[in-house]
């Protein structure tokens, strides 16, 4: 057996949070539901989700027992996606980015330097925006929950140079999410974006198969990208969050009272997950510079000049449609 650093962190951190809860009611639980996600053990939505199952638990007096599986321990991106709609797993959190295959209308989220900030993000994804998103999510057999849990603003890490203007990017082998709306801006920025799940990212950096990649402080903290990257601009050029899907078969066997006790309960967890993703990411900068990273802040106009030069919004703005587009224009203004 080939036995990598990469299997050492996935197998550790799987059976930290995998291991069934011990019922204190007496029965067997009446629905045993799998939850899996992408990120490492120690991501606050993991830390969240430990104490969301457990209220679970507790709040439906045993009849409903969900088993985490975090780090891609049951596959890649894809593969979750595919397990979730089959009903191979019953939750799943996806970055809408992803989901984009899938969902085309979800990627809307992610258009690049749409957000400002915070207060935007919140204003449009727990209103008209999220309301529209997750409707068409449901259109492909796929229940989202209100809240949509927080990734936080996406970063670029290189082994190579900082990124100080949009020129820099020319002709970077940059690791992006396999996700169309990602590779058509790094495309437009000149970029030359390689598509790979998350669970290959540390060792596509080590190997320099990609010399860059893109991710908020706290996954790039969590998953130790800052050990095979030198560099860390805080580009701010995309927030992204993670849609809380649920498997609408499985959700529907669910009585309509209990459901709404582990909806209440995920919705809960997604809303201190934000505080917390708030709060990481913000501390985050010393923390990762004592570990080797070293940090710049560009401004950002050169980055939204190319974008509008190359029709990189027009383009989006076409593929979601003169009614999502409106919708995101409401929350943030123009942006073509």
């Amino acid at each position: 057996m080939n036995i990598t650093r990469r299997t050492l962190i996935v197998g550790a951190g799987a059976g930290a949070i995998a291991a069934p809860f011990t019922s204190v009611f007496g029965q067997k639980a009446e629905f045993n539901y799998k939850y899996a996600n992408n990120l490492p053990v120690t991501h606050p939505m993991n830390t969240r989700a430990k104490e969301m199952v457990e209220a679970i638990l507790n709040q439906t007096n045993g009849r409903v027992k969900i088993e985490i599986f975090p780090n891609s321990q049951l596959g890649n991106d894809t593969d979750m996606l595919s397990q979730v709609r089959s009903g191979g797993v019953e939750f799943f959190t996806l970055s809408g980015l992803i989901l984009q295959t899938l969902v085309p209308a979800s990627g809307i989220t992610g258009i690049g330097f749409a957000f400002p900030d915070y207060e935007k993000v919140w204003s449009a994804l727990d209103g008209d925006l999220g309301t529209y998103v997750r409707s068409q999510i449901a259109k492909a057999n796929l229940v989202a929950m209100d809240k949509i849990w927080d990734n936080g603003f996406r970063q670029i890490t290189s082994s190579t140079k900082p990124i100080v203007t949009a020129a820099d990017l020319k002709g970077m082998k940059i690791r992006v999410p396999v996700s169309p709306l990602w590779t058509s801006m790094f495309k437009a920025l000149d970029a030359a974006p390689a598509s790979i799940n998350f669970a290959e990212v540390y060792s596509a950096l080590q190997t320099k198969v990609v010399e860059g990649q893109e991710n908020p402080l706290a996954i790039i903290d969590t998953a130790k990208l800052y050990e095979v990257q030198k560099y860390c601009s805080m580009t701010n050029h995309m927030w992204d969050g993670f849609w809380f899907l649920a498997n609408k078969k499985a959700w529907e066997k669910i009585p309509a009272d209990v459901r709404a006790i582990v909806a209440r309960n995920i919705n809960e967890a997604g809303m201190k997950e934000r505080i917390d993703v708030f709060k990481l990411n913000g501390s985050l900068q010393n923390s990762l510079a004592t570990k080797g990273l070293t940090f710049n802040t560009p401004t950002t106009e050169s980055f939204r000049e190319k974008l509008r030069s190359a029709g990189f919004y027009a383009e989006w703005k076409a593929k979601f449609g003169e009614q999502a587009w409106a919708i995101l224009e409401r929350s943030v203004g123009k942006l073509a």
